[in-house]
């Protein structure tokens, strides 16, 4: 008797992890609040729903869980080291948190039928932002707590950077299911969304982040679909409608127009945040110096802040705790052999995708890892709550979806 109600509890706990599960990909475009209480209900529900053998095969046999329990293990180890401020070793140690999530993914969402369900509650979040981000252009939507937008600005509830993204890879995922739809109205449902999905990106919300990774996403697109001869006519597209947005009116021209200006009007060492492209030059400048005095073991997890005000200290020149580069971020903080870790990460994942099982999951996840590579070359994406999260949530449920035992 005790057994069967042990038994009942551990189902039931399994079962209540997967809807939380499933309900972060509705949560993670919406609300930083609820992700937090779903992460801790999926932990909770892994912890008492036992079958620690099966767990410990999923972790045993993933190459991806290896490689991102390394990253962090390596940001771990960094804590006890460096001479960071007071409190930033465990703040930073905490901001990758996500990685440890993965292996919890990869076994919560092992199931076909429940990693379905959660694409398609990310699908409708990515939705419902993309809708709002239309009624805010319209102005059909009035001052609401939480919603930062308005007219000229439609976002819904993220800042430009994050929304872009999330729209970038929206774009993605509508294509792919249109690609799969058994029927002409549902083709003709993900098709519109994923046209609005680019419009939206390249017409409506300023941020050129976006705009790289929507052009990488399309071009892998025509590549994986037609080879070579599908990445020229691809490629060729892409020029055309650079051309077209550079010509016309929108926030492609704006943004082209502001990078192009403030990059001839940097002055190393004299930007402040007002100038976006000039700050970002002086991070990487100074960024690198301290690289190269530090290089093998870094600054040490959270060192990072402390290691810039001090390289800046007596000069005109702007104090940052992010370099707004995941590589580099990393590659101070640990040495270079985090940089190597996360390009290992990223790289064990692109391996790895054909062997997914469904065509969905493997464009998916190797569309994943263009996003999360071309965005951290300017942002320090696995810094940021929903990038990382979203990123250790589908790296959990794509490659959840390894037919073999074993993905070696």
């Amino acid at each position: 008797m005790g057994d069967g109600l042990l038994a009942a509890v551990t189902r039931r706990a399994d079962r209540a992890a997967q809807w939380a599960a499933i309900a972060l990909g509705f949560s993670i475009p919406l609300s930083v609040a609820l992700d937090n209480v779903l992460l801790l209900v999926v932990l909770a529900c892994w912890l008492a729903s036992g079958d620690w053998r099966a767990k410990w095969e999923a972790v045993r046999g993933s190459r991806v869980v290896h490689a991102s329990l390394a990253l962090f293990g390596l940001l771990a180890i960094g804590t006890f080291y460096g001479e960071p401020y007071p409190g930033d070793a465990r703040f930073y140690l905490g901001k990758y948190l996500d990685l440890l999530f993965i292996p919890v993914f990869v076994f919560v969402l092992r199931e076909a039928a429940v990693r379905r369900r959660a694409l398609y509650a990310l699908a409708a979040s990515l939705t419902l932002v993309l809708a709002m981000s239309y009624l805010i252009r319209a102005g059909l939507v009035p001052p609401l707590p939480g919603v930062r937008g308005n007219s000229h600005y439609p976002v819904f509830l993220k800042h430009s950077l994050t929304h872009n993204l999330m729209m970038a890879l929206g774009a993605f995922l509508f294509v792919q299911f249109a690609l799969e739809a058994a029927t002409r109205q549902r083709r003709l449902l993900w098709g519109t969304l994923a046209s609005a999905a680019v419009i939206n990106v390249t017409f409506m919300v300023r941020g050129l982040t976006g705009f790289i990774v929507l052009g990488l996403l399309a071009l892998y697109l025509g590549y994986a679909r037609r080879g070579w001869k599908g990445l020229g006519w691809t490629a060729g597209a892409a020029v055309a409608a650079m051309l077209v947005l550079a010509l016309l009116p929108g926030p492609f021209q704006e943004r082209i127009a502001q990078t192009q200006r403030e990059y001839a009007e940097w002055q190393p060492g004299r930007s402040g945040m007002e100038s976006s492209v000039g700050a970002r030059l002086d991070f990487y400048r100074n960024s690198l110096a301290i690289l190269s005095e530090h290089p093998l073991a870094g600054t040490g997890t959270g060192g990072f802040a402390k290691a810039y005000a001090d390289r800046v200290r007596g000069t005109d020149g702007y104090v940052t705790s992010n370099p707004h580069s995941d590589y580099l971020l990393l590659a101070i903080q640990v040495g270079l052999a985090g940089f190597f870790a996360l390009l290992y990460l990223y790289w064990t994942q692109w391996r790895l995708a054909p062997r997914l099982p469904a065509p969905l999951d493997r464009q998916l996840a190797r569309g994943l890892v263009l996003m999360m590579a071309a965005g951290g070359l300017f942002n320090s994406l696995l810094l940021d709550h929903t990038e990382g999260l979203l990123y250790a949530w589908l790296t959990g449920l794509l490659f959840a979806g390894l037919q073999s035992r074993h993905d070696t």
